[in-house]
């Protein structure tokens, strides 16, 4: 198949392109032209490379009859954060009768009545970007039932892997919070710490969407979580993490108003993110109708995250190296 992957250097990119070429497809890879992929890897020499500025032709409403030009029988679309950016590719791309997979995320869902959240589960989005992907969700599906537009939408989990920062035990990106796991030092969880994240290792995202390609049968009118089978809780997280450095982890917890009121205003937004979600799904739908079998779990995929940070010097673990496991 003549695969276009939109946003083909970033974060799932990175290793869905080689998946593709390894698979015998031939990739158009759409990304801005600003950085290389995360990772290098042979098959990238086998894909074609188009440089575009989604916003300004999104603006200029050409975006979508440029991907139409480009003959494809997929479309996978890994950065649209708009309604209107959907619409105008899924106007484009409808007569083409290409299968669109659209990259949506787990903020579709607000805080969990019952948990793991299942696809079908009442949704309550919140914020910006986790209202505006369920917007798309419900466009495209809408589509799907109704006009005949072949689309599918993953939900990948926080996404993580080398070169990323992963959320950290305290909900937040910075690498501090792991050093300070590495050194023995004190950590401060919100609340007791029962608070949940769902990690996801980029290379597993990158799994999903292949089989959501090259089964359509299976994928097109449907949405899907792509996270790791568990999802973790800050505590639970915190102690591992100390446990890679072959530390007992030192907690202690204070309610949220005190503890937020420790962060800067950038992070508390960050961490009220995700504490008020505490994402924790379900993978049934994916691993039923897909076969998706993700081979990280969400400590593994952390893991393999901070690793490379200290390896590359970015990590201060007090001289610490990662315990084998």
């Amino acid at each position: 198949m003549r695969i276009v992957v939109i946003g083909a250097t970033g974060h799932v990119g990175t290793y869905l392109v080689p998946r593709l070429v390894a698979a015998g497809h031939e990739v158009v890879a759409i990304s801005r032209g600003e950085r290389r992929p995360y990772l290098d890897h042979p098959a990238w020499e086998a894909v074609e490379r188009v440089t575009a500025d989604r916003d300004a032709e999104d603006a200029a409403g050409t975006f979508g009859a440029r991907i139409a030009a480009l003959d494809a029988d997929v479309v996978v679309d890994m950065v649209c954060f708009t309604a209107d950016s959907a619409r105008q590719l899924a106007d484009a791309v409808a007569p083409t009768g290409a299968h669109l997979v659209h990259c949506g995320t787990i903020w579709v869902h607000g805080p969990a009545v019952e948990v793991p959240l299942t696809e079908e589960a009442v949704r309550t989005p919140f914020g910006t970007y986790g209202t505006a992907k369920a917007e798309i969700e419900a466009l495209l599906l809408r589509r799907a039932a109704r006009q005949g537009l072949r689309a599918t939408v993953l939900h990948p989990g926080h996404i993580v892997g080398p070169g990323w920062h992963p959320i950290n035990p305290r909900a937040l990106l910075d690498l501090e919070t792991f050093a300070d796991l590495a050194t023995g030092r004190e950590v401060v969880l919100p609340d007791q710490g029962t608070a949940t994240l769902h990690h996801v290792h980029a290379d597993d995202v990158a799994q999903a969407f292949q089989l959501a390609v090259e089964r359509p049968a299976a994928a097109v009118g449907e949405a899907f979580h792509v996270t790791s089978a568990r999802a973790v809780t800050l505590q639970g997280y915190a102690r591992a993490v100390a446990g890679w450095f072959g530390r007992e982890a030192r907690l202690s917890f204070l309610a949220w108003p005190e503890w937020k009121a420790r962060l800067e205003p950038g992070e508390v937004a960050t961490a009220w993110d995700h504490v008020s979600r505490s994402p924790c799904v379900s993978i049934a739908k994916a691993e039923r109708l897909l076969g998706y079998a993700p081979r990280w779990t969400s400590l593994d995929a952390v893991r393999q995250a901070v690793a490379w940070q200290a390896a590359a010097g970015h990590l201060d673990t007090g001289g610490r190296e990662l315990v084998a496991g």
